[in-house]
């Protein structure tokens, strides 16, 4: 993709032809494929949908798409009838799904993002096996993974991060990302560009990040250069390992 292009073409536009581009080199979608779309109400999910939605030519795939969201017992989305509204207008059917993430804590523990996230997870793959999808699709970004794999490198010791690709081993069942290749930087003005609404996370306990905190200094590597988190995730498909592409436990 050529820098002139990503400099002087509409954002709608340039998250079109990186989202077809991922897609089409990393092989996300295939025909007939079944695809739930993990809809949080945030920019970065509606714009997938979005871009999924208007996208199907340009890939040269017949697919159905569909959309959940997930509520939980202490953060949800106050626009969901909207979201459900501007979903149908692009032909994506919307599911809502409680869980009660609090609810399910044992006694004397507490809340964490961890057990948010796998009580999440859990019975987003539940629905998507039950209501025979193939595919969910996760609005991750190329700074989510880029900041995924400075975390696991810097806090854990691994060399890991958000595959765009992750094949489950036991069920009949994959994880896309089609916006791996695309910065939140670009998302954030095809969101501007297209009206797409936003909803302001009201979780508690992710106010003091360490993603947050790890997002500075990347910003000061990279010096906000795409051209330089493109490389990076190059890099991350090099060498005897993609971590961009894998093949799964049964819920990783």
């Amino acid at each position: 993709m050529a820098n002139r292009f990503l400099r002087k073409a509409e954002a709608s536009r340039i998250v079109q032809k990186l989202a077809a581009k991922a897609i089409l080199e990393r092989s996300l979608v295939a025909e007939g494929d079944r695809i739930l779309v993990a809809a949080s109400g945030g920019k970065d999910s509606t714009v997938m949908a979005w871009a999924l939605s208007s996208l199907r030519a340009a890939v040269g795939k017949n697919y159905e798409l569909a959309a959940i969201h997930i509520s939980s017992d202490f953060c949800s989305c106050c626009k969901k009838a909207a979201l459900a509204a501007r979903l149908a207008e692009w032909g994506i059917p919307f599911a809502d799904l409680f869980v009660p993430v609090i609810g399910r804590l044992k006694q004397g523990r507490k809340m964490n993002c961890y057990w948010c996230s796998t009580q999440r997870r859990t019975e987003l793959l539940k629905y998507a096996l039950e209501n025979n999808f193939n595919k969910i699709a996760l609005g991750h970004h190329l700074d989510d993974i880029i900041e995924t794999f400075f975390m696991n490198m810097t806090a854990k010791g691994e060399l890991q991060t958000m595959p765009m690709f992750l094949r489950y081993r036991k069920y009949p069942l994959s994880l896309i990302r089609p916006l791996g290749y695309i910065e939140e930087r670009q998302i954030v003005a095809c969101a501007e560009e297209k009206n797409i609404l936003k909803a302001a996370c009201t979780c508690p306990y992710g106010m003091n990040s360490r993603r947050r905190d790890l997002r500075g200094r990347i910003d000061r590597l990279t010096a906000g250069s795409g051209a330089v988190k493109r490389r990076i995730l190059k890099a991350l498909s090099s060498g005897a390992r993609d971590l961009l592409n894998e093949d799964g436990g049964p819920w990783e």
